[in-house]
């Protein structure tokens, strides 16, 4: 007899179309995700349909509202600047615990830059901007400080994901000015202390909570 922990194959694959959906802004912020329309379109029946909408809320996706219904979930101002006290939080600390690995060998950023540089899309590009980010803490090698920061992961890249689609409609430049600021941080990496490292990394992060002011475009 199979264990209940075992995945079902019909969840899993609706968990990874409707996160994917939500990601690439296929699915707008605060759009209804009813269950009977969503296990229609995805050509499943209601139960797995309900198991990732539970899952997506864990992962700060999905909101559901007090009558039941699931929405996407809309970061507010207030949800970036938590995510980004996190992010100051952890991410520094990480790029110091990790400056003597990533000094030996960085080859793992070497290759994410490489893979930025050739991205053919904007959510290929958001994926491997905090691909990059992950390496680090990696490398870090606190057990802790990863799983903590990977809990944080979905909604990063939720909301990332909106700043580069946004920013992208602006200067066109998206994935070149995340490999350039990647290879700013590979070269810290590569030649400096654990200290300059550590605060290349705020300096970066904090550069990415200037985006806040911007009025995100609807169709983004």
């Amino acid at each position: 007899m199979k264990s209940s922990s075992t995945p079902r194959p019909r969840s899993d694959q609706a968990l990874a179309l409707l996160r994917a959906r939500i990601l690439d802004g296929d699915l707008k912020p605060g759009v209804l995700l009813a269950e009977s329309a969503v296990a229609v379109d995805l050509g499943v029946s209601r139960v797995p349909v309900r198991e990732a909408l539970f899952t997506l809320e864990s992962e700060g996706l999905v909101e559901f509202s007090g009558t039941g219904r699931a929405y996407v979930k809309d970061l507010s101002p207030h949800d970036f600047k938590e995510l980004s006290v996190l992010r100051l939080t952890l991410e520094p600390v990480a790029a110091r615990l990790a400056a003597v690995a990533l000094r030996e060998d960085a080859s793992a950023l070497e290759k994410n830059i490489d893979a930025t540089k050739r991205a053919s899309s904007l959510i290929k590009v958001t994926h491997l901007d905090l691909d990059f980010h992950e390496i680090i803490l990696e490398a870090a090698g606190n057990a802790r400080l990863l799983r903590i920061w990977r809990s944080l992961r979905s909604e990063l890249e939720l909301w990332l994901g909106r700043l580069h689609r946004s920013k992208q409609i602006q200067t066109h430049g998206t994935r070149e000015e995340t490999a350039a600021s990647h290879c700013e941080l590979l070269e810290c990496f590569r030649t400096q202390s654990p200290d300059v490292c550590e605060r290349k990394v705020r300096e970066h992060i904090l550069g990415w909570r200037e985006w806040l002011p911007m009025e995100f475009p609807e169709n983004v």
